[in-house]
């Protein structure tokens, strides 16, 4: 890819990027939310066209995408989905069985000419490895976490998380050349997290993923692909190699800056003390000239301390969470009746594998769908602020309307400063919620929970789609509540932490 611009409508977000994928590459994309990571994955993808540039990919390349919101048929059986993959083999072996079906019509004369087709075929299949396909499609469900689910479950019936798992599955059974990973990791929990990284280890062929799993890209990369300033810049080795690395470029840009801003500002005191006297004019007229010609080192982005805070409401009783006999979920029930007592400013991380249950029991305890049956029983004068998995944001708002529907009597020049503590600022506050980056968007809801007093947070996996900078301001928030707190999260950094309690949900 060379020299690379694109223009969203809101202004450039490559400008004259580019930078070279080899065979080998695990590659892993990181920079700042809202940065363009997921732009720059489409145009890849061939979905968006750049504005100037070139994309070249090696002839007969075959790239396979996985992005976040990836979009697929509910009506199929999760089966039906992925055997897709080997459609063209499981044609040849209809047209196999046809041709020993027709053996039944033909004359004994024609008998041999269509076995030798039917063998022919029957052999090509052998070659492609085509019987051991549904071991392939069992062996990644399993791995992915969906072994306990039946293939023949319909996907209307799966959870979201569910349904990008299976959606994820499909696109490593095609063993592309080329791997498009748009954050692979969201949905998945730890066990899973652990075989998606010994896979893509493992994986003979080139990638691309975008994440902000630090432990995850730290175990797959062997170069790092940073974009920053609407530029690529391309670091070869492990990811703490580039940690190192960036610090050492940082500073050194900081450095040249510094030095070529001393040296503008002499050249700028000389020319404007000497430009009207006559026996110096053109000694400052020649460093006029140096002044105009001097390319100019870029401002070096110091990235904004953020001021995450959730307001405490006061101290409740010294339970504060009691569930007896809790029967959770919908046509059916999940698990069994679940006891579990929960203690005043405990901080408790809620663990299990996806589908068994850790969103239905939150939903089902802040009274978003009913119990099956059992009881649970919050301690008065609990009051809660919750963040949903699900993003719930009206795309047509802007986060300033989201901030304004929610608290409608504060003032214009409070919302901004609101958006700005958790890294919205100001011309993105003012944009659709659509155009926001899927990290951007969890900003904004994190920063609606940021005016609700409580004494009870409950986090439904909070750091999907979250840059690193982000979660780390996020992780001190939360461990410096000094209320009570229930959380969902794949994050090991977060349940290392944070958790004074782990409730493992299993079947």
């Amino acid at each position: 890819m060379e020299q690379l611009r694109f223009d969203y409508g809101e202004g450039e977000l490559f400008l004259d990027a580019g930078f070279r994928l080899f065979k080998d590459d695990h590659m892993v994309l990181v920079g700042s939310n809202g940065t363009g990571k997921t732009t720059l994955l489409n145009i890849l993808s061939g979905r968006f066209q750049p504005d100037q540039g070139r994309i070249e990919w090696l002839p007969k390349t075959k790239v396979g995408y996985l992005d976040q919101y990836a979009k697929i048929d509910k009506n199929l059986t999760i089966f039906d989905y992925l055997s897709n993959v080997y459609r063209t083999l499981l044609d040849k072996e209809i047209q196999m069985e046809d041709l020993y079906e027709s053996i039944n019509h033909l004359p004994d004369s024609e008998h041999d000419a269509v076995l030798r087709r039917a063998s022919a075929i029957g052999e090509y299949l052998i070659e492609q490895d085509f019987y051991a396909f549904k071991s392939r499609i069992n062996g990644i469900l399993s791995g992915l976490g969906l072994g306990h689910v039946g293939s023949d479950t319909s996907i209307h019936k799966l959870s979201g998380g569910m349904r990008a798992k299976v959606i994820l599955a499909k696109l490593l059974l095609e063993e592309s050349d080329v791997l498009l990973l748009d954050e692979p990791t969201n949905f998945l929990d730890i066990e899973h997290i652990e075989w998606l990284t010994k896979f893509l280890s493992e994986y003979s062929k080139a990638f691309i993923v975008v994440s902000h799993h630090e432990e995850f890209i730290r175990s797959i990369a062997n170069v790092v692909l940073l974009l920053e300033n609407k530029t690529l810049t391309r670091f070869k080795g492990s990811y703490d190699s580039y940690l190192k690395e960036k610090t050492l470029r940082t500073q050194q840009h900081e450095r040249n800056f510094e030095s070529q801003q001393k040296q503008i500002k002499e050249l700028e005191t000389f020319i404007e003390k000497n430009i009207t006297r006559a026996s110096t004019t053109k000694r400052a007229q020649s460093r006029e000239k140096v002044l105009e010609k001097m390319v100019r080192v870029e401002k070096p982005i110091k990235l904004k301390k953020l001021k995450i805070l959730f307001p405490y409401s006061g101290r409740t009783g010294d339970v504060a969470l009691v569930v007896k006999n809790l029967v959770i979920g919908y046509d059916r029930p999940l698990l069994k009746p679940i006891n579990l007592k929960i203690l005043k400013n405990q901080k408790v991380l809620i663990t299990g594998k996806n589908g068994i249950g850790k969103s239905t029991l939150l939903k089902t305890i802040i009274g978003e769908i009913p119990s099956m049956g059992g009881s649970f029983r919050f301690v008065e004068g609990t009051k809660i602020n919750y963040f949903p998995q699900e993003n719930d944001l009206n795309d047509d708002w802007t986060p300033y309307q989201v901030i304004n529907h929610h608290h409608p009597l504060m003032e214009q020049k409070q919302i901004f400063p609101v958006l700005a503590n958790i890294g919205i600022p100001h011309d993105l506050a003012l944009k659709p919620i659509r155009q926001l980056s899927g990290g951007e968007k969890t900003k904004v809801r994190l920063a609606v929970m940021t005016l609700v007093k409580s004494n009870l947070l409950i986090f439904d996996e909070p750091t999907n789609h979250l840059d690193v900078h982000t979660k780390r301001f996020l992780l001190d928030a939360i461990a410096t509540f000094p209320g009570t707190v229930l959380l969902v999260t794949h994050e090991e950094e977060f349940s290392n932490h944070i958790a004074d309690q782990v409730l493992s949900m299993t079947d």
